[in-house]
């Protein structure tokens, strides 16, 4: 470790915290897991054409709906269909869509060596996990929290931000974070004083805390090292 970040007159950076899907990891792993593979092992199941088991789990994933901790919950819609217990292996079926983008190494590497990191997601330990294993980033991390996993929460909300600084002995004006969701991601963590920013890899937005790509993250942790 060289020594601790710092931005500006404010406190050192500590830890650095990122969100996993659209900020460390792209590819279409999750949707086709959702989209495609829950409704094929049903169809097989059930006897339906793909179509109509389509309907039949997107009407269910409706009725239960986004703020229900189980609807992120690959092993709940896996009882709730009758789908068998080898969740994990439709997991690992899409594992080839998975994939980083292009500056995540380079940046995970610089900056392994100036402060721990950690992952802060909302999505589930499930997909973390073989996310972070199928790309060979998980030895990067220090600490992986999943809001749904571990804090029952189905958005990181102010609460997840505050546990985790507990979690790991920091203030939160010595935590650094980023992610693709302006909201859970940005605005929600600086409320609490965290150094947070919004990645926008769209390049649509601009604003002092928003970056285009990783590298502009570093770089705006870097301009008062």
């Amino acid at each position: 470790m060289t020594g601790d970040l710092k931005l500006n007159s404010l406190s050192p950076i500590r830890i650095i915290s990122f969100d996993m899907d659209g900020t460390l990891t792209g590819g279409r792993f999750t949707e086709l897991v959702w989209g495609e593979g829950v409704p094929r092992l049903y169809a097989s199941a059930k006897g339906l054409s793909l179509e109509e088991a389509k309907e039949c789990v997107f009407k269910e994933y409706a009725v239960l709906g986004e703020g229900r901790k189980e609807w992120y919950d690959i092993k709940h819609w896996f009882r709730f269909f009758g789908l068998g217990e080898d969740w994990r292996g439709l997991l690992e079926s899409f594992g080839h869509e998975i994939c980083t983008f292009s500056e995540v190494p380079e940046v995970l590497n610089l900056l392994s060596m100036e402060c721990p990191l950690v992952v802060t997601s909302n999505a589930t330990r499930e997909f973390t996990d073989i996310e972070l294993g199928t790309t060979g980033l998980k030895p990067y991390f220090a600490s992986i929290f999943s809001s749904t996993s571990d804090f029952g929460e189905v958005k990181k909300t102010p609460e997840v931000y505050l546990k985790i600084c507990q979690m790991l002995n920091v203030k939160p004006q010595q935590l650094a974070h980023v992610g693709d969701h302006r909201s859970f991601d940005c605005d929600v963590p600086r409320e609490l004083g965290i150094r947070a920013f919004y990645l926008d890899r769209g390049g649509r937005d601009t604003g002092d805390c928003v970056v285009h790509n990783l590298s502009q993250f570093v770089e705006r942790l870097g301009l008062c090292c």
